[in-house]
């Protein structure tokens, strides 16, 4: 299939503006699709004619909180309309990020995940799944959660990974043309992460002291699985893809 014009879902978000950007700076014709650009994945407004001659969505669109009930609602919705209508348009792929580790969580935000990859391979268009570690952005994030002046972060490892290096990633799983229009049973789902493995809790203190805010690491029992996340269940597979920068790396670059 020759892939000529790319819609992406959550055009705007903290991964989908590397998606435009990479798209674009590969000379792909690229439709951002985010409720700023008048397209509602939840309502359906805009999306029929944002996906007019579209060949591929690449749908990042996520929930902004960790609830799993309103996660999941929103996952299976967005999916159920974007394939919808993607139908509709003639739209023959759809490429979908999701998080390394999830098919095995039993409880909050993963959950939902969990729903958002079955909706997908359960769909009227073919889909690919990428995996991804937890993002160098994502520490930030886990900081502002918290008020004061100490921030309590769990020591779990991650081999975290920036959002650009996963946008990347993304748009080579959506290009590939050998890669298979679904995951076959018993394969792999393709994953992405940073070179090595780092501590949540301290790679939050690196960017705590810029910040004024001391961290301190805990084992974050009362969180959803943590027993396994702290066991190693946020790791990659051997299989996975590693690509940098590190965590010190992306963040001396950041302002």
């Amino acid at each position: 299939m020759s892939i000529s014009k790319f819609a992406v879902a959550g055009a705007t978000g903290r991964l989908g503006r590397h998606v435009v950007d990479v798209l674009a700076e590969r000379g792909r014709q690229v439709v951002p699709m985010s409720r700023a650009t008048g397209v509602d994945v939840i309502t359906g407004e805009g999306l029929a004619d944002a996906l007019t001659g579209v060949d591929v969505i690449i749908d990042v669109a996520s929930w902004h909180a960790s609830d799993e009930q309103a996660a999941t609602e929103f996952f299976r919705t967005a999916t159920r309309n974007l394939h919808e209508a993607g139908r509709q348009a003639g739209v023959g792929q759809i490429v979908i990020a999701s998080i390394i580790g999830i098919d095995k969580v039993t409880a909050g935000f993963g959950v939902a995940q969990q729903v958002h990859e079955e909706a997908n391979l359960s769909g009227p268009l073919p889909a690919r799944i990428l995996r991804a570690a937890q993002f160098h952005e994502f520490v930030g994030q886990l900081l502002d959660w918290q008020q004061g002046d100490v921030a309590y972060i769990p020591a779990w490892p991650s081999q975290l990974v920036a959002a650009r290096t996963v946008a990347e990633a993304l748009v080579d799983l959506a290009t590939d043309p050998d890669a298979p229009a679904q995951p076959a049973p018993g394969t792999p789902i393709p994953e992405i992460a940073g070179p090595r493995r780092e501590i949540m809790a301290e790679a939050a203190r690196l960017l705590g002291a810029r910040r004024g805010i001391q961290v301190v690491g805990v084992d974050g029992a009362d969180l959803p699985d943590a027993e396994y996340a702290a066991g190693g269940g946020l790791l990659p597979h051997p299989h996975a893809k590693l690509a940098g920068p590190t965590f010190q790396e992306w963040l001396d670059t950041q302002p």
